[in-house]
């Protein structure tokens, strides 16, 4: 059942939960009782989230249209990144003519328009990831560029995607490692050529975005809901893919729900911010980077998985680029 069509089973869903329970009695929680607890909460749990599922998830057919998940057993499996079998799913997507903006540059013929300097500055856009990863993971490259070109290589971590771009615009970075959302203003303002993504040491790939609300949040069951005038909606902040590019195209595409038009949209500055903003009730939902909620709630001890809720959950998205600035001396 596509998104569109599962709207008019949520209400009914929602409308008859009650009723069909105590028609059920204690059967309902004998039969929806997966994870061991007893029949009488688990029948307090669907009386008040009928789609709420808090294990079982099958990462090839989540049914979001039936179902909303604890963010645990999504999280178990792994679904935070997308597999080999989405990766080649995706296929070539080589067009003809370039449908919005430029063209990725290309590295000019006169030796004089080419950037030689003496240090290679690598810079990356700002993550939620724990501080420093990203130096740690790029020594291997760092090492390496430096044996290649013999040239010293400088690490330079900005404080926003906007700050990245600006950087390799001025020819102050070289070489970045530019987010999703980032990449269309790199080559469009900065002139970046992006190169490479990165796979896991299990070949996993990339993020998903999470539409995600507390777990206690038991009348938010769908991105429908987010359109209520009584729930207030996070996004990180307008440069992000999954944080507020995405939503702004996918809750209208599956759902008919257009950020800014059907909801006022909050930036809360970062995933990260957004993760926590919703487990503290300042927010009552919002899209999220997957892998950024995971390195939040790994990094606070006030924080669980089963804090949350995932009312829907994108296709995989790439990780952003590691691009060079276009007369980079080869």
């Amino acid at each position: 059942m596509a998104p569109k069509d599962a709207s008019r089973r949520r209400v009914f869903l929602k409308s008859s939960a009650a009723a069909v329970i105590a028609g059920l009695a204690g059967c309902a929680g004998s039969t929806n009782n997966s994870s061991g607890s007893s029949g009488s909460d688990d029948t307090s749990e669907s009386a008040t989230d009928p789609l709420l599922k808090k294990s079982g998830f099958d990462l090839a057919s989540p049914g979001w249209d039936e179902n909303n998940y604890l963010s645990t057993p999504l999280i178990d499996e792994g679904y935070e990144r997308g597999s080999t079998t989405d990766l080649e799913n995706m296929g070539s997507r080589d067009v003809s003519e370039v449908p919005h903006g430029s063209a990725v540059p290309e590295t000019p013929d006169s030796e004089s328009e080419l950037l030689d300097p003496d240090t290679l500055v690598f810079t990356e856009s700002p993550s939620e990831d724990v501080q420093g990863r990203y130096e740690e993971d790029f020594k291997a490259v760092f090492d390496r560029v430096r044996e290649e070109t013999g040239k010293e290589v400088e690490f330079n971590k900005v404080n926003s995607y906007a700050a990245s771009v600006e950087a390799m615009r001025s020819e102050r970075a070289h070489i970045a490692n530019f987010s999703t959302g980032t990449t269309a203003f790199a080559v469009n303002l900065a002139d970046a050529v992006p190169f490479a993504v990165g796979l896991t040491p299990d070949s996993a790939f990339g993020y998903r975005l999470f539409a995600t609300t507390r777990a206690d949040e038991h009348d938010i069951q769908s991105v429908e809901d987010f359109a209520r005038d009584d729930v207030r909606m996070a996004h990180s902040e307008p440069a992000s893919n999954s944080g507020h590019q995405a939503p702004s195209a996918l809750f209208d595409q599956y759902y008919n729900v257009t950020p800014e038009e059907d909801y006022k949209v909050n930036f809360s500055g970062g995933h990260g911010n957004t993760t926590r903003g919703i487990a503290a009730g300042d927010y009552d939902a919002g899209p999220i980077c997957s892998t950024c909620f995971v390195d939040t709630v790994e990094a606070e001890s006030n924080l669980s998985y089963d804090d949350f809720k995932v009312v829907w959950a994108s296709n995989p998205f790439p990780n952003g680029p590691v691009a060079y600035r276009y007369n980079l001396k080869p």
